[in-house]
């Protein structure tokens, strides 16, 4: 039979044990709502592209004969349309819908100029930067080379060098919203593993004191009531 007892004490050193990751879920959990999410990804600041005129016959790409085309797309960039060309096994590559020809990957002129012409926000631009793709910023966290655009008021933005895309906005609510993402999953390091073992021990230990409580309750009732009924007894 379960002592009453022992199985408290067991529940209260229990309780106490889960009660900061309890305590850090609520807190993260209240700091990632507290802002709409687009407003956390600075989709305001950051302008639609431009539609594309189709004005002229456009030329396909001279892909490589033989070659696996994984994707092809004609986008708007702030010079104009270009082809995005993902070859299978190979990086992105951009071609002028024009002539065919391949085009250079973007560099620090064009990358700034791509990313002014759609930042709609009113900070200026302190620093533009090539990231490492063997050691990304935390806010990047990708193993590929960007332009990192740094804002004075501290947002980042993230150009890439082979699309030309604006491929990440980072306000500074993000980078806060990012940590207690990272708290949120008990992922500090790479803020992406949502199955580790810190999380899924804690949450196994909550579901263990939530059963040791549906045993707890019936049997604190049944000891309160055979008291109440020992002290009718006695009175009477």
């Amino acid at each position: 039979m379960i002592n009453r007892k022992n199985l408290r004490r067991w529940h209260v050193w229990l309780g106490w044990l889960i009660g900061v990751p309890f305590l850090i879920w609520t807190v993260s959990g209240l700091v990632m709502v507290w802002k709409p999410i687009e407003e956390v990804r600075g989709e305001h600041l950051v302008a639609p592209a431009a539609a594309i005129p189709m004005t002229q016959t456009v030329t396909l790409p001279d892909i490589p004969e033989g070659a696996m085309l994984d994707s092809m797309r004609l986008e708007s960039r702030a010079s104009g349309p270009v082809w995005v060309v993902t070859l299978e096994g190979e990086e992105t590559r951009l071609a002028d819908p024009a002539t065919g020809s391949w085009i250079e990957p973007y560099g620090v002129d064009e990358a700034t100029a791509e990313f002014m012409a759609r930042y709609t926000g009113d900070s200026k631009i302190a620093e533009v930067r090539r990231t490492d793709a063997n050691h990304p910023p935390m806010d990047w966290r990708r193993n590929s080379e960007a332009w990192q655009i740094v804002m004075a008021n501290g947002d980042h933005f993230y150009v890439d060098p082979a699309s030309g895309s604006i491929a990440a906005r980072r306000t500074g609510w993000w980078r806060i919203f990012d940590f207690f993402w990272g708290l949120h999953i008990m992922d500090l390091q790479t803020r992406e593993d949502t199955s580790n073992l810190w999380i899924k021990s804690f949450a196994i230990l909550g579901i263990i004191a939530t059963l040791m409580a549906l045993v707890l309750l019936p049997m604190t009732s049944r000891r309160k009531k055979k008291k109440k009924k020992l002290e009718a007894e006695q009175a009477a």
